[in-house]
């Protein structure tokens, strides 16, 4: 299975009108040019102009989405998060063993990295870019969403004797926060992380720690 963020939202065109339809594919191909053109040129080097030269639309049509190149590069990282993380719960969620949950939601993790790069590294990189905060009630929502869907796995597995008993929000923060350490290393050296090793570590290094036994 293949976990692909070449879309970046989850509305559904059966209940929008001809018109937000169109909106709606406009928005998303300029989204999609613009985190192309980011990754390939860099934030600074990358202007309102050369978006809508390459996405094929006036600039009429980008400023009715997006007041400013910064309101765009906010609302790109929103909108992929957002898909990301519904990825890695959608993927979860078919696991009722919270062993394999657990396992499962760190391999999806590898598997999103490496089928998005361009975004990986925009969003990595998004320290070094002076637009401000991406701060958004949206962005907060979806990183709670998921770790409160973490939590309640590491509640069933307490319950059922998997996983030592412990606050099950903590592991749930103690394990985004290696996934995201090791997100950030693989950022710095993708081709040093393909082999796969890295999440045998990530299982080792974490549920050596939260295993009842230690096994």
């Amino acid at each position: 299975m293949t976990y692909s963020l070449s879309r970046t939202t989850d509305k559904t065109p059966e209940n929008l009108s001809r018109r937000e339809r169109l909106n709606l594919q406009q928005r998303d191909e300029i989204l999609e040019t613009a985190l192309g053109l980011f990754s390939e040129k860099s934030y600074p080097n990358v202007s309102m102009q050369d978006i809508a030269k390459d996405a094929e639309f006036g600039m009429g049509t980008l400023y009715k989405f997006f007041n400013s190149k910064e309101d765009l590069y906010k609302a790109l990282i929103v909108q992929m998060s957002q898909k990301w993380h519904h990825k890695v719960l959608q993927a979860v969620e078919r696991e009722r063993d919270p062993m394999r949950a657990i396992e499962k939601c760190i391999s999806v993790h590898r598997e999103l990295f490496f089928q998005n790069l361009p975004f990986v590294r925009l969003f990595y990189n998004s320290a070094h870019i002076h637009v401000g905060p991406v701060s958004e009630p949206d962005l907060h929502d979806y990183r709670n969403e998921y770790l409160k869907k973490l939590a309640s796995i590491f509640e069933r597995g307490i319950k059922a004797k998997i996983f030592r008993d412990g606050d099950p929000y903590h592991m749930a923060l103690a394990l985004y926060g290696i996934i995201l350490t090791f997100l950030f290393q693989m950022n710095e050296d993708p081709a040093g992380f393909r082999k796969g090793d890295e999440l045998s570590s990530v299982r080792d290094i974490f549920l050596k720690g939260v295993l009842r036994n230690g096994k």
